[in-house]
C-alpha cells in the first residue's frame, strides 16, 4: 500500500498556517508531511517563505504521530553542512523519531541569496557528496574536523543527538544524482513519475530503500476557478527540473508562466472537484515504483482539503 503524505508549502501559506495545517493534516490521517525551504516563493502570487525549520519545531509539538520531512533542504551554499547536522538532530529529539531529512542540490532561487553565486550542477553534486559526509560524521558523535575540497570543518561536535539518525533522503533528477542517492541515501526523493529514476536509484545501490514522489493539485469545487489558481501558482512547475534549478528569481518564473496557458497547466496538474484526477496523478508515481507520494494542494483552503482525503480521498488513493 503506498504512504499518503501532505505538504506544507512554505511559499504560499503563513508560518501560524502551515502549523495548523500540520495539525489539519494528521487528524485527516496522512502517513505523512513535507515541508518546502525556501527563502524566496516560486511567483510572487504566492507570498510567502517563512523559515521551514522554525515553524518544523512548531510542528513537532502540535502534532503526536505524524512523521516529518523537509521536502528538500539544500546543505551547500545559504546553509553549511554543519548547521544543517545540528538543525536536524535537534529535529529528530523534538519529534522523538519522527524526521526525516530530505536534502538536494538546491535551486538558484534560494541559494544566490548569501552572494556566494550558482555552481554548475555537476559541482554541487560533489558540494553534496561533501555535505553528506560531513553531516554522517557529525550524527556519528565525537569532535569532527574535516577539510574538503569544498568545506571546512574545525572541531564541531553535536551534542544534542538522538538515539539513532535520522534517515537522509536525496532528491533525484536524472542518472548522476540516482548514482549519488543511490551510494549515500536512505530514501530517494523526486518530483516526477519516472521509473527510470527508481530503476537507477536501485541500481547504484538503493535497492529495497524508500522511493518518495511528489504531485500537484488544485481541487475544488469550481473547476475554472482551480484552473486559474494552478496557472497562477503553479504554472512554472511545467518547466521541468532544469528551469527550476537554473532561474534565479521570481520575476524570471513569473515570465515563464505567462508563457504557459491555464489549458496546458490543466493538462498536468488535477483541477477541480474530481478526485479521480488526483488518483491518475498519483497512480504514476505507484506505476513508477514509488512507495511514498505527498500532495501539494494550491491555494488557501487546506482545511476542505484535508476533509477530502479523511472522507473519500485518502481511502482511494490507498487502495492503489
Amino acid at each position: 500500500m503506498v504512504a499518503i503524505g501532505y505538504t506544507l508549502m512554505c511559499e504560499q501559506r503563513s508560518p501560524k498556517d502551515l502549523v495548523r495545517d500540520a495539525v489539519l493534516a494528521e487528524e485527516a490521517g496522512f502517513d505523512f508531511a513535507v515541508i518546502s525551504d525556501h527563502f524566496h516563493p516560486w511567483v510572487e502570487a504566492q507570498g510567502h517563505s517563512g523559515y521551514a525549520w522554525s515553524i518544523l519545531g512548531a510542528v513537532a509539538q502540535a502534532t503526536e504521530r505524524l512523521p516529518l520531512m523537509t521536502y528538500v533542504t539544500a546543505p551547500i551554499i545559504r546553509y553549511h553542512p554543519a548547521i544543517v547536522a545540528q538543525k536536524a538532530a535537534t529535529m529528530a529529539l523534538l519529534a522523538d523519531g519522527r524526521f526525516r531529512l530530505g536534502l538536494g542540490a538546491g535551486e538558484a532561487l534560494n541559494e544566490h541569496v548569501v552572494g556566494r553565486g550558482f555552481p554548475a550542477v555537476d559541482i554541487r553534486h560533489a558540494m553534496l557528496a561533501e555535505a553528506v559526509e560531513i553531516i554522517r560524521r557529525l550524527w556519528a558523535g565525537g569532535y569532527v574536523t574535516y577539510r574538503g575540497e569544498h568545506y571546512d570543518v574545525e572541531g564541531a561536535r553535536l551534542f544534542d543527538l538522538p538515539a539513532t539518525p535520522p534517515p537522509l533522503g536525496i532528491a533525484v533528477s536524472g542518472r548522476k544524482s540516482c548514482d549519488l542517492a543511490g551510494r549515500l541515501a536512505d530514501l530517494l526523493v523526486a518530483t516526477e513519475p519516472k521509473a527510470e529514476l527508481v530503476k537507477m536509484f536501485g541500481e547504484a545501490g538503493g535497492g529495497g530503500k524508500p522511493a518518495m514522489g511528489q504531485t500537484l493539485v488544485c481541487w475544488g469545487p469550481d473547476e475554472a476557478a482551480c484552473r486559474r489558481l494552478a496557472h497562477e501558482q503553479f504554472g512554472w512547475a511545467l518547466g521541468g527540473w532544469k528551469i527550476q534549478a537554473d532561474l534565479p528569481n521570481t520575476p524570471n518564473f513569473e515570465a515563464f508562466v505567462d508563457a504557459v496557458t491555464e489549458e496546458q497547466v490543466a493538462q498536468k496538474i488535477p483541477c477541480g472537484p474530481d478526485t479521480e484526477k488526483i488518483v491518475e496523478s498519483v497512480k504514476g508515481f505507484v506505476d513508477a515504483g514509488f512507495t511514498e507520494v505527498a500532495l501539494v494542494q494550491g491555494g488557501q483552503d487546506q482545511a476542505a482539503f484535508c476533509d477530502l482525503f479523511a472522507g473519500e480521498l485518502g481511502p482511494a488513493l490507498r487502495a492503489l
